[in-house]
């Protein structure tokens, strides 16, 4: 191996800078805006008395996703998805990524008939939009169920564990934590990955984009993933109090 020199100069198992403010929006029940180093995702949580048609009179309420992109989140101008009338398949796919994520660990029975939807509007993009906007996300959605809980809308708090996701890629024949744009741009492979505070796996996609990955390789990503999401989990709970 050669000796790794990341482009912002962290070591190979460093996370960017990491900020979860909370309640930075009046009107949603829950708000956090989530920054990892140069990437800023808006998080919201908004609550309806209601339920998808194919839920109602279950007794389960649902949570689920919406992600977009400001037209100037990267370097140059894009145009409004619904200025083109559709949304691309990565937004697509990133949106069930993220109601996924933060259904893996709430008990929807406790919800009762309620919907929680995550917006995750992305400000600026440098790098790992999706892993913030679940991280970010976990903290608008507990925000959100305090608030029923508070208001009497349901009687126990539905969030039965942490929801935390985080990049990791090999650069320069290296596995790394927290990928960054210079990185992913220039990387051999990236994968997210999305874990639960009891050390749980919810969904990891990795793709070797100019070779194959090792398992060697394989292995350390899920162990610098781990240590990125163990962290994540005590700043979500700094940011929740």
């Amino acid at each position: 191996m050669s000796t790794l020199i990341r482009p912002s100069g962290r070591t190979f198992d460093q996370l960017r800078d990491v900020s979860l403010e909370t309640n930075v929006t009046r009107y949603a029940e829950g708000s956090c805006l989530a920054k990892f180093g140069n990437t800023h995702v808006l998080c919201t949580a908004s609550w309806e008395k209601s339920v998808p048609p194919w839920l109602k009179g279950q007794g389960k309420g649902w949570v689920t996703g919406e992600y977009g992109m400001l037209p100037r989140a990267t370097h140059t101008r894009g145009r409004r998805e619904a200025a083109s009338g559709k949304q691309s398949g990565r937004t697509q796919e990133i949106q069930r990524l993220i109601g996924r994520s933060l259904r893996s660990v709430c008990d929807l029975s406790a919800l009762g008939e309620n919907q929680i939807t995550i917006d995750c509007d992305v400000l600026q993009a440098d790098g790992g939009t999706r892993t913030a906007s679940i991280t970010g996300g976990f903290v608008a959605l507990a925000m959100a169920c305090r608030y029923l809980k508070a208001e009497g809308v349901i009687s126990a708090d539905p969030i039965t564990k942490q929801a935390a996701a985080i990049s990791v890629g090999v650069y320069q024949d290296h596995p790394v934590l927290d990928v960054d744009y210079p990185e992913d741009s220039r990387g051999e492979a990236d994968m997210n990955v999305v874990m639960s505070s009891d050390g749980g796996f919810i969904e990891v996609q990795g793709t070797g984009e100019e070779r194959p990955m090792t398992r060697a390789e394989l292995d350390e990503m899920l162990r610098l993933a781990e240590k990125g999401c163990m962290e994540l989990f005590e700043a979500q709970r700094a940011a929740l109090g």
